[in-house]
């Protein structure tokens, strides 16, 4: 498959063949560490959400998308017994929408064990995306 891409979004380059495939998203945002996966997690009722590699501050830990999960939770992942292409599929899928916690800018999926948060907008665009995940038995800083 062929992964060179024409198109650059707010995010990087956009992978478009990656639609439903939220395994392979991850994988290849890993890899290529830029860019984002559009439409990759599917849940009935939220519709399509796009993973992007995000940014994480080093120093104060703050960001988003995937690298922020990855260098602030990926160790709390690890704990929990997956990997992080497995970990976020599972949660989006299985986790329960929080109308609580949700508002018109995020929307909160979680158990006793998790909570994903999904961005819905960005610079006063929609945008539906992974912003954090994250283990809820260590609390966030």
């Amino acid at each position: 498959m062929n992964f060179t891409n024409n198109k650059t979004g707010v995010f990087g380059p956009i992978y478009n063949q990656f639609q439903n495939q939220p395994k392979l998203a991850i994988k290849h945002l890993l890899k290529v560490q830029n860019g984002e996966c559009p439409k990759a997690l599917f849940r009935e009722d939220i519709g399509f959400i796009d993973i992007v590699w995000g940014k994480n501050d080093p120093k104060t830990n703050k960001g988003y998308g995937l690298k922020h999960i990855v260098e602030k939770h990926g160790q709390n992942i690890k704990e929990l017994g997956f990997e992080v292409e497995d970990f976020i599929p599972i949660v989006v899928q299985f986790g329960n929408l929080s109308v609580k916690k949700s508002d018109d800018k995020k929307m909160i999926l979680e158990s006793d064990t998790f909570r994903i948060v999904i961005q819905t907008r960005w610079d006063n665009q929609i945008k539906i995306f992974l912003l954090t995940a994250f283990d809820l038995r260590k609390k966030p800083e």
